[in-house]
C-alpha cells in the first residue's frame, strides 16, 4: 500500500466520521434543552464543516477550498458571537428581575452587608 492510498483511506474515514458527528450535532441542536446548548452545537457543527472542507481540499488537491474554509470560519465565528449576544443577555436579565446598573449595585451591597451580618452572628454563636 502506498502512502497516497493510506492518506486516501484516512481522509475518507475522517470525512465519514465528521459527517456522522455533524448529524449528531444537528440533532442535538434541535433537542437541546437550552439556548446555550443550541449555540454550542451550531459552533461545533461549523467547526466540523470547516474540517470537512479542508479535508476535501487535500483530497481534491484544490487550494482554493482552504480559502473557502477560512471565510466560512470567519462567518461561523461572527454568527456565534451574534447569537450569543442576542440570546444570552436576554436570559440573564430575567434572573435578576431586569434590574438596571444602579439596582444591581444596591443589590450587591445589600448582599455583602447581609453576608457580613451572618458571619458576625456565626462568630457569636461559637462552634
Amino acid at each position: 500500500m502506498s502512502v497516497e492510498a493510506a492518506y486516501q483511506i484516512l481522509f475518507s474515514a475522517a470525512l465519514v466520521w465528521f459527517s456522522i458527528l455533524i448529524l449528531f450535532m444537528l440533532i442535538r441542536s434541535i433537542i437541546g434543552p437550552g439556548i446555550t446548548d443550541r449555540i454550542l452545537c451550531i459552533n461545533m457543527t461549523g467547526t466540523m464543516v470547516i474540517c470537512c472542507i479542508t479535508i476535501l481540499s487535500r483530497i481534491m488537491k484544490e487550494g482554493y477550498l482552504v480559502d473557502v474554509a477560512l471565510i466560512y470560519a470567519m462567518i461561523s465565528f461572527i454568527s456565534v458571537l451574534i447569537l450569543a449576544n442576542v440570546y444570552i443577555p436576554f436570559r440573564f436579565s430575567h434572573k435578576d428581575g431586569g434590574a438596571g446598573a444602579e439596582e444591581k449595585e444596591e443589590l450587591l451591597t445589600a448582599g455583602e452587608e447581609l453576608s457580613a451580618n451572618n458571619e458576625a452572628e456565626r462568630g457569636r454563636e461559637g462552634p
